[in-house]
């Protein structure tokens, strides 16, 4: 290739090398500026030790080389001068980043005087947020629908949005200017609730409650991800954080608690804040919703066809659970199955466990024309 084909290619893929961020994201929290500037000075550190070790390395390769005529010091064993030299050297540079690294550290730990507490409870695969101050609580989901991330075998079939895999369906919403103090755990396994831009990196472990804050200094959406490997959908945990203005933030938390107040919610954690269990549902109504439930929760692993993924994802289609009695799979699905990558999903309401388990029984080949009612799920809980 010729050098002016070469500077060609290079200039038409300069539009793609501007957008190749590789940096930390520009910071929103006094803490995360502390970590964005102490990541710097210590890149910058280690810039100015690379240029001196390197640049002495390749001179004393270059000044004293074989052709030149230079020849080893036999002779030479040890120097005191050089011993002290380089241990006083690495241990002054170790003493300059770890004052400030202290100080970013212990200030990201101290969460006192908050000006209010939120709960995160870190599930596979979402979160819940829950605002005691406000008695009101909601769930967190991934919001790119499946037909743009597609499954093994089977293509995408709609264009990826701006924010792919980054969306959610409720984000986390808090005022500006205030200090935010996170309560963060989880129900199952390890996650890690990180939002660079807000200086947050938090592991929500069972039976654990870890803490840690952030002051959003000015309005927008930050957005993270899970930062633990926390199971085959680790990758569809995405964070959305809305900072609003005090004002909007007001008018937020008035609506809010008309959908996901704690104190309409049933007895069991559900997603629907009011729900008539003692509703009869038609077949078309319950298949309809849950195939919408199953998109939403059950077709990463069992798969669009029912034909799941052997041996850690069984199908559906033929399945001896889900053409036995209803009562089998009600009680598999609210408590999972042991040993398996089958979790629990009590934290779907009466009506979704009722039409999905109602859909799969009547879709995929199976026709046992078996209809589960929200009763009978709630039956099932006691």
């Amino acid at each position: 290739m010729s050098i002016g084909n070469a500077l060609l290619l290079l200039v038409l893929a300069l539009p793609a090398w501007a957008s190749y961020d590789v940096n930390i994201p520009p910071p929103a929290t006094p803490v995360a500026s502390q970590i964005y500037g102490l990541h710097m000075y210590i890149l910058w550190i280690c810039a100015v030790i690379f240029v001196i070790v390197f640049s002495a390395m390749f001179y004393s390769i270059f000044k004293f080389r074989k052709s030149k005529g230079a020849k080893p010091d036999v002779n030479f064993h040890e120097s005191t001068l050089i011993e002290i030299i380089w241990t006083i050297i690495p241990f002054v540079i170790l003493i300059a980043i770890a004052i400030p690294a202290t100080r970013t550290v212990l200030d990201m730990k101290d969460t006192s005087n908050p000006d209010m507490t939120i709960k995160i409870t870190g599930f596979q695969w979402g979160w819940r947020y829950d605002y005691s101050a406000d008695d009101m609580g909601f769930y967190s989901n991934l919001l790119t629908p499946w037909s743009q991330i597609g499954q093994p075998n089977v293509e995408a079939t709609e264009k990826k949005g701006d924010d792919y895999l980054v969306e959610v369906d409720n984000p986390l919403v808090v005022p500006v200017g205030k200090r935010i103090r996170l309560l963060v755990t989880s129900n199952d396994v390890i996650h890690g609730w990180y939002v660079p831009q807000l200086g947050v990196n938090q592991y929500g472990i069972p039976g654990f409650i870890k803490d840690v804050w952030f002051t959003a200094e000015k309005v927008g959406t930050y957005r993270g991800q899970c930062s633990q490997i926390c199971g085959k959908l680790h990758g569809y945990m995405p964070i959305a954080v809305v900072v609003k203005s005090e004002a909007d933030y007001a008018k937020w938390v008035e609506e809010a608690k008309g959908k996901w107040s704690n104190k309409a919610a049933a007895p069991v954690v559900a997603v629907a804040p009011v729900e008539d269990v003692s509703k009869k549902f038609t077949m078309a109504e319950l298949k309809s919703q849950g195939e919408k439930v199953y998109a939403a929760n059950c077709v990463a692993c069992h798969q669009p066809s029912g034909k799941g993924m052997p041996p850690a994802f069984p199908p559906l289609a033929g399945s001896k659970v889900v053409l036995a009695s209803a009562d089998q799979q009600i009680n598999i699905v609210l408590n999972g199955r042991p040993n398996t990558a089958m979790v629990s999903f009590a934290r779907l309401s009466n009506t979704e466990l009722a039409s999905v388990i109602t859909y799969t029984k009547n879709s995929f080949g199976n026709s046992t024309g078996t209809l589960v009612q929200p009763a009978d799920v709630k039956a099932a809980r006691k």
